[in-house]
């Protein structure tokens, strides 16, 4: 019973299979006949449309055709005109050139006949100018001749040949030169010196009463005082060591001698012998004197007058407003503190003159700052001059291009005494200020054997002119007088023997300041009635 229910089920499973197998295949093959109607259809449409565009396309090719055709008629006819237009320009250009052609060639024709005229003219004048050049070669040779005849009658007459007579009239010529030259040169001179002397004597007096420094002479030794007689004893020690060790440690000669209560150390470095009076003064009050102690004292009084010298430099600098100065120059400015020159103090004289040359060059719109600085500095050199070889000009410049100072100032220390020429305004005005220091009163001194010797040097040299009678240094030397014979020297000339004299007196001699030179002529008559 239940076989047979399974075996009814599966018929029926199969043939619901075969049911929808067959309804499958129905349906395909209605779809497939569909299908090939409409596309048969649609090819027939296509195949009607294609034709119709064909159609279209080839009566459109047809009239784009005929459209070209005529624009290339159109074309053809206008590029037939533009060329039978631009021929008719060039015929007519060429016509024009041609026309031109011709008048051209008719216009050299006729030049062409000018040139052939013009030539047979000029050498219608050539033939003229020759004939007239032999009749002047002939007259010049007859002039020469002539010439020659009258200069010997001349020479015979005159009883001078040409060239005496040529030499003469040059002298004379030369001298009435030189008498205009001076003439001019004194009314040019005396002009210049009435404006320039004003103006100089104005600057120069402005400077000098806007400075007012402190001097004092100073000399060669320095004076101890003493508590009593018996420290002398004292200081000179057992058999003389402590005086021994005192010298050696300073470099400096203690003199004891009569005068009571004092003495004297004596020496021509002006540091080591402030070293020593401080030493000495310091060991009088301590009262312990013996080699030790001085050798102590000196170690510690030499660092103090470094330092000394230190502050000496820096006030100079302050005082004068300069600025940025390397250190190790600061130091050596505070060393002419303990320098002098012809007992003029060098620190104090720098000072001045970096015033002075300040003062001027403000008056005269010079570089104000490179002018003080190089007046500080002009001698730096005389702090080191007993312990470098050379000049002190020499020693100032290298220490100055050592420490890194300017052409301008390096220029002026160089110029200051004219090693070189000066050739800068500010050089020119640390001269006058170093003058103007050196040269006022009371501002050096000097030996009276000196003296003497630079007066007789400066007569010396005036009395070497010819037509000179006598001269007189005058004034400390600052000026001379010098009398000239009037019978040999005219009133022109004794401007230029006064310009020589001054320039012999620069070159042969050295002096502070400035010389000045008078020349004086004086002609007496002298008769008497009887």
């Amino acid at each position: 019973m239940t076989s047979s229910i399974f075996l009814l089920a599966a018929v029926e499973n199969v043939v619901a299979v075969l049911i929808a197998l067959c309804t499958f295949i129905a349906g395909g093959a209605a779809g497939y006949f569909v299908y090939r109607f409409i596309s048969n259809k649609q090819i027939g449409s296509a195949k009607q449309e294609a034709a119709r565009i064909k159609e279209e396309a080839s009566s459109e090719a047809k009239t784009l055709r005929k459209e070209a055709l005529l624009e290339a008629k159109e074309e053809q006819h206008r590029i037939r005109n533009d060329l039978d237009k631009e021929l008719r320009e060039r015929r007519g250009e060429i016509q024009k050139i041609e026309s031109r052609l011709n008048q051209k060639e008719e216009f050299l024709d006729k030049k062409e006949e000018s040139i052939e005229k013009s030539k047979e003219q000029i050498e219608t004048q050539k033939s003229l100018l020759i004939e007239r050049q032999s009749k002047i070669d002939a007259i010049e040779a007859e002039v020469r001749q002539a010439h020659t005849k009258m200069l010997a009658e001349l020479e015979k007459v005159s009883g001078m040949t040409k060239e005496d007579a040529k030499n003469l009239l040059v002298n004379e010529m030369v001298e009435d030169a030189k008498k205009d030259a001076s003439v001019l040169a004194r009314e040019i001179e005396n002009n210049a010196k009435e404006d320039a002397e004003k103006k100089a004597k104005d600057i120069i007096g402005l400077a000098i009463q806007r400075c007012a420094a402190d001097h004092a002479a100073e000399i060669s030794v320095s004076v101890v005082s003493l508590p009593n007689e018996e420290m002398k004893g004292r200081i000179i020690g057992r058999v003389g060591r402590n005086i021994r060790a005192f010298e050696n440690a300073t470099g400096v000669d203690l003199i004891i001698d009569d005068t009571p209560d004092v003495v004297t150390l004596s020496g021509f470095d002006p540091v080591r012998r402030e070293i020593a009076r401080i030493t000495l003064e310091k060991l009088v009050a301590d009262g312990r004197i013996h080699p030790a102690r001085i050798e102590e004292i000196v170690d510690k009084v030499k660092k103090e007058v470094e330092q000394q010298m230190k502050e000496a430099g820096e006030a100079a600098t302050f005082d004068a407003g300069i600025y940025g100065l390397n250190p190790e120059l600061i130091k050596l400015i505070g060393r002419l503190k303990y320098r002098t020159s012809y007992g003029q103090n060098l620190l104090k004289h720098s000072l001045e003159v970096a015033y002075l040359s300040g003062v001027i060059a403000s008056e005269l719109g010079a570089d104000v700052k490179i002018a003080k600085r190089a007046g500080l500095l002009h001698d730096i050199g005389k702090a080191v001059d007993h312990e470098v070889e050379g000049t002190h000009i020499q020693i100032g410049v290298e220490i100055a291009k050592k420490y890194k100072e300017s052409k301008e100032v390096i220029h002026a220390i160089a110029a200051h005494h004219n090693d070189i020429q000066p050739e800068t305004l500010e050089a020119i005005i640390v001269q006058a200020a170093d003058a103007i220091s050196g040269a006022r009163p009371g501002a050096r001194r000097e030996s009276l054997e000196n003296y003497v010797k630079r007066l007789e040097k400066i007569e010396e040299v005036a009395n070497s002119f010819d037509g000179v009678d006598q001269s007189f240094a005058i004034q400390a030397g600052r000026e001379i007088r010098v009398m000239v014979k009037p019978e040999k020297v005219d009133d022109n000339t004794t401007m230029f023997m006064a310009k020589e004299i001054a320039k012999k007196l620069e070159a042969e001699l050295d002096y502070p300041g400035q010389i000045k030179v008078n020349v004086i002529r004086e002609l007496r008559s002298v008769e008497y009635a009887k």
